[in-house]
């Protein structure tokens, strides 16, 4: 799944290459993607490119007022063909074109390499008009987002730090992978409840997640599109890594228990809850 650092570089990517471009054609390949029946792509033909924004795990395109909103879901991706088709790694899964729009020289398709449908589209008079967005909570990539707006959103619940983590309405942008990684930088159980943590382990939460998600923004500006998913797998140092060495004690990578090898922690690390 594509999460804040991802979708925050795509969102880079097109600013630099979409913006003042005009659509000349749009395509809707799976129509069940397209969630507002009233509004078809084809709203956007003949508009330029205005802004590109993300909001969370969210992408949002502007085409001079009617927006156009993406949401990637668990396998739902991003294409860009301009003049040569850039060839496709052997190993790399066939993902289904939901969608393309096009331009003079480019197309920009939407894909989805999940077993069932994860993309969503929105087309839309505002970005917080899809119903997802508008309920999104502070950006966990925001260098703005302090310590004690994370203490506030802890507050006393009494529920586990990884589902919190991924609980948008709590913290946009952190997904399966980010929270693992998040909680194991922290060296905090992914099964502790956010009411048990203290003064000192809410800093080390705090920041383990600054670091972590910074690090991640800055490390996937620049990667072709294409390239995206494998680079954020790679430095990846305990999510995807069960049964491997952890890479600060030694000890063995598991999964965490409930999660059907969903996500990973490290026990020697992390301790217990």
């Amino acid at each position: 799944m594509p999460e804040a650092p991802e979708v925050e570089a795509l969102a880079s990517f097109l600013r630099e290459r979409l913006l003042r471009r005009t659509v000349t054609g749009v395509e809707l390949v799976e129509g069940r993607a397209l969630k507002t029946r009233g509004r078809p792509l084809d709203e956007l033909i003949g508009r330029d490119v205005s802004g590109v924004t993300r909001h969370g795990k969210h992408l949002d395109i502007d085409f001079e007022g009617v927006h156009l909103g993406l949401g990637f879901g668990r396998a739902g991706w991003a294409t860009w063909d301009e003049g040569a088709v850039a060839e496709r790694p052997d190993d790399a899964p066939v993902a289904a074109v939901i969608a393309r729009l096009m331009f003079d020289d480019a197309v920009l398709g939407v894909t989805d390499a999940g077993d069932w449908l994860s993309v969503q589209l929105h087309v839309v008079d505002a970005a917080d008009d899809v119903p997802s967005v508008a309920k999104l909570g502070p950006d966990a990539a925001d260098p703005a987002y302090s310590r004690a707006m994370l203490a506030e959103a802890l507050g006393g619940r009494r529920k586990q730090l990884k589902a919190l983590l991924q609980e948008q309405e709590t913290l946009a942008g952190i997904g399966n992978a980010y929270s693992d990684e998040i909680l194991f930088a922290a060296r905090l159980s992914p099964s502790a409840h956010a009411s048990a943590l203290t003064d000192d382990e809410i800093t080390r939460l705090w920041n383990a997640l600054h670091d972590t998600m910074t690090a991640a923004v800055i490390a996937r500006l620049g990667v072709p599109i294409a390239e995206q998913k494998a680079a954020k797998v790679a430095a990846m140092r305990v999510h995807g890594r069960t049964g491997e060495p952890c890479p600060d004690c030694g000890g063995v990578v598991e999964d965490i228990p409930g999660t059907k090898g969903g996500g990973q922690w490290c026990p020697s690390c992390q301790g217990a809850d």
